[in-house]
């Protein structure tokens, strides 16, 4: 079993100049989730590429805002 990252939550009152930036990988059941690093934002995709685009929109295409995870990481609701 691979250990998960756990991906902290910062309140909503962080700084706005902090830049959204999104981690992709897999949950320990092999869902794709996408998560803002802030905890803000984040959902469960049927594929990668369903994880990625909704990254990619959200940080409005910059690069380097989305990272792809090589461990398994958990979306906390």
């Amino acid at each position: 079993m691979s250990p998960s990252i756990q991906v902290a939550v910062i309140p909503a009152e962080a700084s706005a100049s902090d830049a959204a930036r999104f981690i992709v990988g897999q949950d320990p059941e092999g869902h794709w989730v996408a998560i803002e690093i802030h905890g803000r934002a984040g959902g469960l995709f049927r594929s990668r590429k369903a994880a990625v685009d909704y990254a990619e929109d959200e940080t409005d295409h910059r690069p380097d805002a989305v990272r792809l995870s090589g461990e398994r990481i958990e979306l906390r609701i």
